[in-house]
Parts: structure tokens; sequence; C-alpha cells
């Protein structure tokens, strides 16, 4: 998981606007990443870390609704909070169909602003701790040879020791010890648990 500090992108054509959202930032003791324009962000440095981006709907070139389309098809799923003065409910409905946080009417409330990162910021975190979770089941179960991975599989289908020597032409006792090694490897500590797993790495179970 990466330690790296959170950070807040904002993309906005006004540079008052800028400023006043970066003074406010950092009044909370968070960083914060300006540009006035989406093409700018879209060339930034990437960040390893949780973050958000606060997007203007109306800028220079690309819209900011365009940017959050962009960031879809590229598979960047950063929390988006945007703002406006030109608000409208087919925009503010699209905008959070496509996952948007919050749609900020301007002028709004510094609070309404802050709330809405902290909660941008949380769901990166908890988005971020799933990938890394995966990651890590993942690479675990790429470690299993191919028949403990069989054998995985026909664990999580309900299947016990007995039924499962039977599947696979063995002794249940080489089973238990195939099952045995699968649970070690995947650091499972039970059944419900190595299920939980396999539900994670979306492995199909065997009917």
């Amino acid at each position: 998981m990466s330690s790296a500090a959170p950070i807040v992108f904002i993309v906005d054509d006004d540079a008052g606007v800028r400023a006043g959202m970066q003074r406010l930032l950092k009044s909370v003791g968070l960083r914060a990443e300006t540009f006035a324009a989406a093409r700018d962000f879209l060339q930034r440095t990437p960040h390893d870390g949780p973050s958000c981006l606060i997007l203007d709907v109306r800028l220079p070139g690309i819209s900011g609704l365009e940017l959050q389309s962009k960031l879809i098809e590229a598979g960047v799923h950063a929390p988006i909070i945007f703002i406006t003065a030109h608000g409208d409910i087919p925009m503010t409905v699209k905008a959070m169909k496509s996952g948007a946080v919050e749609f900020l009417t301007k002028p709004f409330r510094d609070q309404d602003l802050l709330d809405a990162i902290q909660q941008a910021l949380e769901r990166d975190r908890v988005a971020r701790q799933r990938q890394n979770d995966i990651a890590e089941l993942q690479q675990r179960f790429e470690r299993l040879t191919a028949r403990e991975r069989q054998v995985m599989k026909l664990v999580i289908s309900g299947m016990a020791s007995k039924e499962i020597a039977s599947v696979l032409g063995t002794q249940e006792v080489t089973a238990k010890v195939h099952r045995s090694q699968l649970m070690h490897k995947m650091k499972a500590k039970s059944l419900v648990e190595l299920g939980r797993m396999a539900e994670k790495l979306k492995l199909p179970t065997i009917e």
C-alpha cells in the first residue's frame, strides 16, 4: 500500500478560484496542485496515493465532463467533485451517473467543499486498499500449482476431501494434503475465508 500523502487536484480556468481553493486546502493540511486546463492536468506526473479531482464543468478546450469521460476510458477512477456557476439538472445527473462524488454550484460554502473532499479521498483510499488486497490475493493464487488451483475450485464449490479425491482420481489423503497446502499458501484460516478470497478473485465454482 502506498504511503504517499493525499493530494487534491484542482482544474479551473479562473486563477482566483484556484488560488482560493489552494489556500483553503492548505489551511486544513491538505496538499493541492492546480491546473488551468484539462490538457495540463492530463500531462501531470501520476500520483501514487489517495487523490481526488475538483473539476470545473466549463473549461477551455476539453470540458470537465469530457475530461471525466477520458479518465473513465483510460481506467482512471479518481473521485471527482464538479464545480460550476452554470449547473443544470441534466448536467448534474450525467456527472453523478458517471461516478462524481459531488456537484457544487458556485458560490458554495467552504465547508461543503471540504466535506466533499474528505468523502472523495476516503472513497479513493478504500478503492486503493481493495485493489491492493486483490493484487495480493492474485499473487498468492499464482503461486499455487495447477493441481492446487484445481483443488481450490473444488473446495469452494463445497466438495469434501473424499469427493475431491474421486474427481481427481487420487487418494483421499492426497486430496487433504493438496487442500492443506493451498490453505497455507493462500493464508486462509478457514474455508469461509478461502471462499471470500475466491469471490474477490472471481473464481468460478464447479456445479
